[in-house]
């Protein structure tokens, strides 16, 4: 199978990264290929909501997207890697999503799978409702198979995130695909 991680933390070092490299791990070693689209330091503009694509592409702006459609549309399998910023995804992982306006009908009609992956400071039992609700409506939108999440309560840091249990489960979730 053919891996797509879609990272969108700025902090290429962090903890969300750190349990995508754990996911990517797992995964490699169940013999998956893995391809790293590093959204948040992409040349990436924001959709413009002009719909010349016609929901189905090419998408008029000629920046990074270009690439990361034949990327999406090449792979099995979507991994949204973010922090969690203020409850939801990152806005730099947001913009790539935004983006899929251009290849909506072909990314469902691949029926491809997907995990999430996220790291945030808060450990409150609701610190990531509304992601996960998110998450759940891109799953059903795009016909997307959900395979799993690992979602990191109380990872602050990247040394919190080292010492908890969601590296092992990070690995674990791309081992057992």
């Amino acid at each position: 199978m053919k891996i797509l991680v879609l990272e969108g933390s700025p902090n290429r070092h962090g903890s969300s990264n750190f349990l995508a490299e754990e996911f990517i791990r797992g995964a490699r070693e169940a013999g998956h290929t893995v391809e790293i689209i590093d959204a948040a330091h992409a040349d990436l503009h924001p959709c413009t909501g002009c719909v010349r694509c016609g929901y189905e592409g090419p998408c008029v702006q000629k920046d990074g997207m270009e690439q990361f459609r034949r990327q999406i549309l090449d792979g099995d399998m979507l991994v949204f890697v973010t922090p969690l910023y203020y409850y939801g995804m990152s806005a730099q992982l947001k913009i790539l999503v935004d983006r899929f306006c251009a290849i909506n009908s072909s990314i469902t009609r691949k029926h491809m799978k997907s995990a999430l992956l996220c790291a945030a400071w808060n450990a409150d039992s609701w610190t990531f409702e509304a992601l996960e609700a998110h998450y759940r409506t891109l799953v059903r939108y795009l016909d997307l198979d959900d395979q799993g999440a690992v979602l990191g309560r109380g990872c602050g840091t990247l040394s919190m995130t080292k010492r908890s249990r969601y590296p092992k489960l990070a690995y674990e979730l791309g081992r057992r695909l």
